[in-house]
């Protein structure tokens, strides 16, 4: 890629630009080796820096959760491979923070030292660094489709609880065909998409005791906590 083209960053909806690149992990060819699962793709501004080491420590104790909802991680920064090598034993040897100790970070992290993929992906703003990638998230689905895009400045960690929301939200909104609400975590009532009317809604929606209508254009439907959780999530 020329130092100087100009690349238009990925927008929800895109196909995820494909790349292939070395990791702590090995080789990996990105989106087609995640094909058939979710992927979050996430960068983070440099190795041996705190707010990284909090949130890598936090994705590494949560892999398990997010592997559960058929999800993969992937990290990146613009550091090299052996800076991640040491970084993340590091973390594994010598960091104790909030209740997290061992941890071992075993999903992989971008080598990105040309900057190729986070100028690809608009990791790199410039009003906040030229010179390393903000707190990006690119959620990815099965078909590498980009569907939700996040950015974060350098000083602002991600709050891991609603990346897991996200992630299981837009699971509910594709297997049952609704949207979700301000707020909504498995449980709550979901969003009947618009059918014109009430009454229309309520006779394309089984279950029709359980549409409840603000208005017209706004009708909810319950749909419980276990029936999501069995559908969207392995034991």
């Amino acid at each position: 890629m020329n130092e100087n083209q100009v690349i238009a960053m990925p927008k929800i909806g895109d196909k995820a630009p494909e790349f292939k690149a070395v990791t702590t992990q090995g080789e990996i060819n990105f989106p087609s080796d995640y094909e058939g699962s979710w992927v979050i793709l996430f960068s983070h501004p440099a190795d041996f820096t705190p707010v990284c080491t909090s949130e890598f420590m936090t994705f590494a104790v949560m892999e398990e959760q997010f592997a559960k909802a058929n999800c993969k991680l992937v990290g990146l920064s613009v550091d090299g491979l052996y800076s991640h090598i040491a970084w993340l034993r590091t973390i594994k040897e010598k960091i104790e923070y909030r209740g997290m100790k061992d941890v071992e970070v075993k999903f992989p992290l971008i080598e990105d030292i040309t900057m190729e993929v986070s100028k690809r992906y608009g990791m790199i703003q410039p009003g906040e660094s030229s010179t390393k990638a903000v707190r990006a998230v690119f959620f990815v689905d099965p078909k590498g489709i980009i569907r939700t895009i996040i950015y974060y400045p350098l000083s602002l960690g991600r709050n891991f609880d609603e990346l897991y929301r996200v992630l299981i939200a837009l699971q509910t909104a594709d297997e049952f065909s609704v949207a979700t609400p301000a707020d909504w975590r498995p449980g709550d009532d979901v969003i009947v998409p618009p059918a014109g009317s009430c009454g229309v809604a309520k006779d394309r929606m089984e279950g029709k005791e359980d549409i409840k209508c603000y208005d017209w254009f706004f009708c909810t439907k319950k749909l419980d906590k276990d029936t999501v959780l069995k559908k969207l999530i392995k034991k």
